[in-house]
């Protein structure tokens, strides 16, 4: 009989393993090389904090390595109650850092909750498919799902923390999406963020795409309904973006909004468009091959903020270069691939849905915080998943990893407990 571990997947754990090193590697030069003469004490122990951090991963990797499917199966639910309300008391009792009262601290050790959050939401969500077994989609389902969504979202935004909320906004699509929903009706649902993020950057563009994809869904489903629908979304979102940007948000806000177009212009440069504007000239100074470790003029500098964090990106362009930067992607390329394709194997509602929800929160993070360091999104701080420091982020994305591989390696236990 084989061992259980022999149906460990070794290419997920080689690309975990290589983001994680690589994530050290560039904590330590954003905070103990010359850069750390820019800092105060803190983000100095980033680098010994993320290695306690990766201690306690590797510990709750093999944890949940452990467990049988049975278990992943009923806790779904406990588990989403349990993170709720670890938002809940943040909301009440949490400290706030960096603007968001997202954290609880036991002793000394803090836990961003919006983290935590991630996991049971994907199990509780996972759950919710396994008991409905594989049956077509209807309304009253994808209320559910999005239900169980929107609650751990709409906290983490009371929270103030608006950039983990997109990550759960963002998981409602791809929750639908492997949970049965039809294509139309999720590029329905997609299609408004996508004109919204045009009429920022170009009205004509958004313009455009709304006309051309109102009429791709009306050849594609031969409804002039779907039609209509789809020119009011794309064209009203457009529209209503562009009147909260003239005349809806404050001043401050509006830069914000406007400043990853042009970060450089005169009235962004020294202000909301500093950290893209000193990221982007990091990774444009690191060339093919990067000017090496602890060598980035950027980075040692103090010049990119968060460099450690939301900004991890630039570092690892400046001193390892293009090709630094292709490694990163092509990492987070096998990762992603690898988790969907078992998530594929293992043919179970349950297991389906937590690879896909998995895959999701990571290419939802990866996008959006390489388009903040590359300016093509916004800044709204968002880290990177298993470079960035930050003990809970590093924590969540691995028990979600983890979980994923230990249902893959147990797949035939599926039929024992049936749908």
């Amino acid at each position: 009989m084989r061992a259980w571990y022999r149906n460990l997947d070794p290419l997920v754990l080689i690309a975990w393993l290589g983001l994680v090193v690589l994530g050290l590697a560039a904590i330590y030069s954003a905070t103990n090389g010359v850069a750390a003469e820019f800092s105060d004490f803190e983000p100095r122990e980033n680098f010994d904090k993320q290695v306690m951090w990766l201690g306690i991963s590797l510990a709750g990797i093999l944890i949940a390595l452990a467990l049988p499917i049975r278990f992943f199966q009923v806790s779904g639910f406990p588990i989403y109650i349990v993170t709720v309300l670890l938002l809940l008391a943040a909301l009440a009792f949490g400290r706030e850092v960096n603007g968001a009262k997202s954290w609880l601290y036991f002793g000394s050790i803090g836990l961003q909750v919006s983290e935590l959050a991630k996991v049971g939401t994907i199990l509780a969500v996972a759950q919710l498919v396994g008991i409905r077994r594989p049956k077509t989609m209807d309304i009253r389902f994808a209320l559910m799902v999005v239900g169980l969504i929107l609650l751990p979202a709409v906290l983490i935004v009371l929270q103030n923390d608006t950039g983990t909320a997109l990550v759960f906004f963002g998981l409602i699509p791809i929750a639908l999406f492997w949970s049965g929903l039809e294509l139309n009706l999720l590029l329905l649902m997609i299609a408004p963020a996508v004109a919204g993020y045009f009429a920022i950057v170009s009205m004509p563009t958004a313009i455009v795409f709304s006309v051309l994809f109102t009429g791709f869904m009306w050849w594609k489903t031969r409804d002039r309904r779907i039609g209509v629908i789809t020119g009011l979304f794309t064209g009203g979102t457009a529209a209503v973006t562009t009147l909260a940007i003239t005349t809806l948000l404050a001043p401050h806000q509006i830069q914000r909004v406007l400043a990853f177009t042009n970060p450089g212009a005169e009235e962004f440069r020294l202000g909301v468009g500093y950290h893209q504007v000193n990221s982007m000239a990091a990774i444009g100074s690191g060339g093919f091959s990067g000017k090496g470790f602890l060598q980035g003029t950027q980075t040692q500098g103090g010049y990119v903020m968060e460099q450690s964090t939301d900004f991890i990106f630039s570092v690892i362009g400046e001193e390892f270069g293009f090709i630094g930067s292709m490694i990163v992607i092509g990492l987070f390329s096998l990762l992603l691939i690898r988790i969907v394709m078992l998530g594929a194997n293992m043919k179970h509602p349950f297991g389906v849905m937590v690879a896909g929800g998995t895959a999701g929160v990571y290419l939802i993070h990866i996008f959006i915080n390489m388009g903040m360091a590359t300016s093509v999104l916004p800044v709204i701080g968002i880290p990177l998943p298993f470079l960035s420091y930050g003990g809970s982020a590093l924590l969540a994305n691995s028990a979600l990893l983890a979980i994923v591989l230990s249902l893959h390696l147990r797949r035939d236990d599926f039929s024992i407990y049936g749908y």
